[in-house]
């Protein structure tokens, strides 16, 4: 599968060779350290610092709650406190330890969602899930403050979550009512002058009987960009113990962030002025020297205004010890106005023309589902089964008089963007209504076969019915799409060498929704029809005291979505993604720990009928490697500093691979101390992003670039009472 990788050469060599040295001359030194120190350390469930987080619980969906390490596919978990300590603003910068994940996002712009995890893009209508249940988060900076830990899992998921794209499943795992009193306040401030505001409350109330999670947030200011930012955004979760047996639970999110001064978008590949394809960037042009993403790119009146809801609760029975069965009901709303601006390039001096775009847009999912999962032993045999039903079904509501103008002023890209736009009327004015609807049923059941100590294999079934309506202003049906009994298998053979390693090997189908076609293509509008993928891996898992380490081998295969010559936003062939991911952290002392991840990845498209079989997806790059290093001062008890490092290969913009994103690499810099003040637990945290102060262009979708952001810095003080 990997023959490709022979012709690694150069750079990329050494950039390989540099990076498993130092890892594994850190694991080394760890293990050494971990037999010396022997049962005096495996009190400690990951090494501190740099972590992989293996023994974290996550949600795999119709897999049931199992430790990271325990599932047979790769994954990654972020915490609470890494994404304090991380400065997070936004979704890319969640993942800065991940070599498998690419940021594509901005902060403060419709493009919030827009990230690449093996060289995939996220699906802006499927791969979000808050507690397992799902959400569209087109244009949603989620408020990050009220999550415990975010879960990304890699590849085809079918079978756990039914319809996704294959590149990756976001969890967001929301903070739940604690058993001991939680209560803490905190402040912060981001540049260039982004002020922070956060309360968390929790315990149980009277006997214990009611438990309660509220974390509020206030944020107002100017991010980097020199921008306007408001938000305020609240969670409230709830539990009780209505029997011996029966459980109830219930979370609530809500979010009101409106963005001023945004910045544009901007894209390489010409516009369609009504007529025609106005070609103006073309193959073979070099991308004009990068900027910084600030206010010179903004354009006066653009803004992005978006309010976001989301409500669950379930009921859960324990049936018997080995056995639970519950049932889940949710429904998110997500609501926004946005006026933004498109700069489409020109050459290579950055000239460029401006596409303005005043737009309204409302989605919504509904939820519910019932499953039991329990224990059951038959012989020699042990079965851990998970079995249930699902429905969803998610409403795209569009404006009908959204203000959509090309040609609309010119500018320079190295000089103030003077082009303006103020939107009139309301939200309501533009006659949002309902576009499209999708409608899921689905069946599924798992079983993880013990077969002794060390051997077990996994097998599940998702059957779905699948409905998919576009529907005209009247509410006729325009065009439809109907699949029934869809199948999406996975299996997996898992061994345990030893009890903390793990090896498996895994093959995982899915289905994944087909594109809405955008507005800067000539079909704009158009529903494609679903997309079929298959994922193999094969992979290893370590989580001892001292040190983790993860490896995988994958292979995935899509149907391919692009724009042809003419515009036409097309399914045309195949994608086929092939590479390895490296990962590990190491305890090397009391004071050390150090981490790092690689990931190598050969994506070319085949069997299409254009011109593109055989280019390298658009999108992909060739490596990603990421290292990390924290180190405890002894001298200040409490204090820890942090250094961390994310190159990204050359970049292919568009699929004839004629037009490419340079590599670059970011640094990141960051300190946390703990300590008392008038006797309340106290945590300090600073944290520079882009410490270099890089001037560079992102990939941020097809022909679309993103200038980088600059440097950043981030303080907050957290007081725990």
């Amino acid at each position: 599968m990997l023959g490709r990788y022979k012709k690694v050469q150069g750079f990329r060599k050494h950039q390989v060779a540099v990076a498993l040295t130092v890892l594994c001359a850190g694991l080394a030194q760890a293990q050494q350290q971990e037999a010396t120190l022997g049962s005096v350390e495996v009190v400690a469930p990951a090494v501190f610092g740099v972590t992989q987080n293996l023994g974290a619980k996550v949600g795999a969906g119709a897999l049931g709650h199992v430790a990271q390490k325990d599932t047979p596919f790769s994954s990654t978990v972020v915490t609470s406190e890494q994404i304090l300590e991380q400065g997070s603003q936004k979704l890319g910068d969640l993942f800065i330890q991940d070599a498998s994940v690419s940021d594509n996002t901005g902060a403060n712009t419709a493009w919030s969602t827009y990230l690449s995890v093996r060289g995939m893009d996220l699906d802006w209508q499927t791969s979000w899930r808050m507690d397992g249940k799902p959400f569209l988060a087109y244009s949603t900076t989620l408020p990050y403050e009220h999550f415990e830990q975010i879960e990304l899992f890699k590849g085809a998921s079918g079978f756990m979550h039914g319809f996704g794209a294959p590149g990756a499943i976001v969890n967001y795992v929301t903070k739940k009512p604690t058993d001991t009193p939680t209560r803490s306040v905190s402040l912060g401030y981001a540049s260039s002058s982004l002020m922070r505001a956060n309360v968390d409350l929790g315990g149980r109330a009277g006997e214990g009987a009611l438990g309660y999670r509220l974390n509020v947030t206030r944020e107002d200011g100017k991010p980097a960009n020199g921008g306007k930012l408001e938000r305020n955004s609240m969670l409230l979760a709830l539990d009780a113990k209505l029997s011996d047996r029966l459980t109830w639970d219930l979370q609530t999110l809500y979010q009101d962030r409106l963005a001023k001064d945004t910045e544009p978008s901007i894209r390489t590949a010409g516009w369609w002025d009504g007529s025609a394809y106005q070609s103006v960037f073309p193959d073979g042009s070099a991308l004009p020297t990068p900027i910084k993403n600030d206010q010179t790119l903004v354009g006066p009146g653009t803004y992005t205004d978006n309010k976001f809801a989301h409500v669950a609760t379930g009921l859960k029975y324990e049936l018997s010890p080995d056995w639970q069965a519950q049932t889940n009901f949710s429904r998110s709303y997500s609501k926004t106005r946005r006026n933004e601006q498109v700069l489409h390039l020109e050459n290579s001096a950055g000239d460029y023309n401006v596409t303005r775009a005043d737009s309204g847009e409302r989605y919504q999912f509904q939820y519910a589902d019932a499953l039991v999962t329990g224990k059951v032993q038959t012989g020699a045999l042990r079965h851990n089964i998970v079995a249930g039903v699902s429905w969803q079904k998610q409403m795209n509501d569009w404006s009908d008089a959204s203000i959509y103008s090309t040609n609309y002023g010119t500018g320079n890209i190295y000089e103030q963007n003077t082009v303006a736009y103020n939107s009139v009327g309301s939200f309501d004015a533009l006659r949002v209504r309902r576009a499209s609807e999708i409608l899921q049923r689905s069946a599924f059941v798992s079983d993880r076969l013990e077969l002794n100590k060390t051997w077990s294999v996994l097998g599940g079934l998702r059957w779905t019915n699948y409905e998919q309506n576009s529907l005209a202003a009247s509410g006729a049906v325009t065009s439809s799409y109907e699949k029934k009994g869809v199948l999406t298998p996975t299996v997996a053979l898992m061994n345990k060498l030893t009890p903390d390693t793990m090896a498996y090997a895994s093959y995982v189908e899915s289905l994944q929704q087909g594109a809405i076609v955008g507005i800067s293509y000539v079909n704009a509008g158009a529903v494609l029809d679903p997309l079929v993928s298959k994922q193999w891996e094969l992979g290893l898992k370590k989580d001892s005291a001292m040190w983790s380490g993860t490896a995988a081998l994958f292979k995935v295969e899509k149907a391919t979505e692009y724009a042809n010559a003419s515009n036409v936003y097309v399914q045309d062939g195949k994608s086929i993604y092939q590479g390895v991911e490296l990962g590990g952290t190491a305890r090397v002392n009391k004071q050390w720990s150090v981490g790092s991840s690689l990931m190598l990845l050969d994506a070319e498209y085949v069997e299409g009928s254009g011109t593109n079989n055989g280019n390298r997806v658009a999108g992909a790059p060739e490596q990603v490697l990421t290292a990390q290093v924290a180190y405890r001062v002894p001298q200040v008890q409490g204090l820890q500093v942090r250094l961390g490092a994310k190159h990204t290969g050359e970049t292919p913009l568009r699929a004839s691979n004629k037009v490419t994103v340079d590599s670059y690499t970011l640094f990141s810099l960051g300190a946390t101390y703990d300590t008392t003040v008038q006797g309340y637990a106290t945590t300090l945290r600073a944290n520079i992003n882009n410490l270099t102060d890089r001037k560079y262009w992102m990939y941020q979708y097809a022909d679309y670039i993103k200038a980088g952001d600059p440097r950043t810095l981030s303080v907050s003080a957290t007081l725990h009472f």
